[in-house]
């Protein structure tokens, strides 16, 4: 055991680090959301009572673990006094009862894997199958999933409650399914885990533009994924987020503020992650037919050939769009075509795309396509519908950094902000 001279810091930087690890193991080991929720609050509760003292276990997630589950069943035999209905369970956790493991064995990495299966199984609808994953694996709040949703946060908390609820009450099992059950939960297991990258990469609110604990998170699940299920879509999908983490530190400046693609440095992007993308993209495209992730992670390598953004070839990015748009009929997805189309035809011509997005009253509440319309029009030289456009985003838009960037393009078109950073 060791002392840190810290301790509190030190056990703060164990919990961001392991604590939604150790909660799945808690949900294996129990088989409930809430004992493993409140195991893992008396775990660390007491490894801040006790830690200070006695120093800090050379395996802080087994110690974790092992106090937690003994706290759980202590808690339950209390409650048992009192409902006859928890004597089972009480029975049933000690009998399963076994020593703390003592080291970090793949069965105690692979449980978050595990819990996104559950998590994901066809018994819940899509919808909540995305939220409960967020919440429980990954730790987002139910604010932060409600933005990623475009929905009110009372409503993502009712579909984790219902979850929850229907996982126990059909006794849905804590396992990676048999291969023949795969496929049909990979869709939702891939739209999870893109979901927690595309909060890392691009946080949706907070001082900070990225979550890079996130976006590592998404990568190591889409590793994981990959081994267990070498299927084109699970490749490609780990292409896309190597190739864009890849460009995660020339995205801002030594300040802080945000850089779009054009203005980035490109020695910064990581060449070998940048590498083992396009070797994934290759890999992923000889198989057939394509599907979205693969064919994302296309467009994101195109990026990567590109010395500059002036030599991007946006011909072909427009193809793949063209191509995604087929699979993937999305307003989202229309409005990233949008963009490209501006690069490859001329902002006029993006433009007239975006309008017509917006015109359908679809993308209302999107401050990207807002933002996207702002700066074609001051390309344009469209001064005042680019400010009502720049401060339509400045509304929508919950990070900072994206803030002031839209506030500093208010102020070079001359525009004085009444919105607050």
């Amino acid at each position: 055991m060791g002392h840190p001279a810290d301790p509190r810091a030190a056990i703060d930087a164990i919990y961001r680090r392991e604590s939604r690890r150790v909660l799945a193991t808690l949900i294996r080991l129990l088989g409930d959301f809430d004992l493993a929720e409140e195991a893992l609050h008396d775990a660390f509760a007491t490894a801040v009572e006790r830690w200070p003292e006695d120093g800090i276990p050379a395996n802080p997630r087994a110690w974790l673990i092992s106090t937690g589950r003994f706290k759980s069943i202590d808690r339950v035999r209390r409650r048992a006094r009192f409902d006859a209905k928890l004597i089972e369970v009480t029975e049933r956790l000690a009998t399963n009862m076994t020593p703390a493991p003592e080291r970090d064995d793949e069965e105690v990495e692979d449980d978050r894997l595990r819990l996104i299966f559950t998590c994901c199984h066809p018994a819940l609808a899509a919808d909540a199958q995305i939220a409960l994953t967020l919440r429980e694996v990954c730790g987002l709040t139910t604010e932060e999933i409600a933005r990623a949703f475009l929905t009110p946060a009372p409503t993502v908390a009712q579909r984790i409650v219902r979850a929850k609820n229907k996982i126990r009450d059909t006794r849905i099992p804590y396992q990676v399914p048999p291969l023949s059950e795969l496929h049909e939960r990979l869709d939702a297991v891939l739209q999870v885990i893109y979901l927690v990258f595309n909060e890392g990469y691009s946080a949706s609110s907070g001082t900070s533009l990225t979550r890079h604990d996130l976006s590592a998170e998404a990568i190591r699940l889409g590793r994981l994924l990959v081994e267990l299920l070498p299927e084109a879509e699970a490749t490609g999908l780990l292409a896309l987020m190597l190739l864009h983490d890849a460009r995660r530190s020339a995205r801002e400046s030594s300040d802080g503020e945000l850089r779009l693609l054009e203005e980035q440095d490109r020695s910064l992007w990581k060449r070998e992650q940048i590498d083992e993308g396009r070797r994934l993209v290759e890999q992923s495209l000889s198989s057939q037919p394509v599907g979205r992730y693969v064919l994302q992670a296309a467009i994101a390598a195109v990026h990567t050939e590109a010395p500059n953004a002036a030599s991007t070839d946006w011909r072909q990015i427009v193809g793949l769009y063209d191509i995604l748009l087929r699979i993937e009929p999305t307003p989202v997805v229309e409005l990233n075509r949008a963009a490209a189309v501006a690069m490859a035809d001329g902002p006029p011509a993006g433009l007239a795309l975006i309008d017509e997005i917006l015109a359908r009253g679809d993308l209302a509440e999107y401050y990207l396509a807002h933002s996207a319309r702002a700066d074609l029009c001051r390309r344009l030289g469209r001064r005042a519908d680019a400010i009502a456009a720049y401060q339509r985003a400045l509304t929508l838009t919950k990070q900072e950094p994206e803030r002031r960037f839209l506030m500093r393009r208010l102020a070079e078109l001359g525009s004085e902000s009444n919105f607050g950073t």
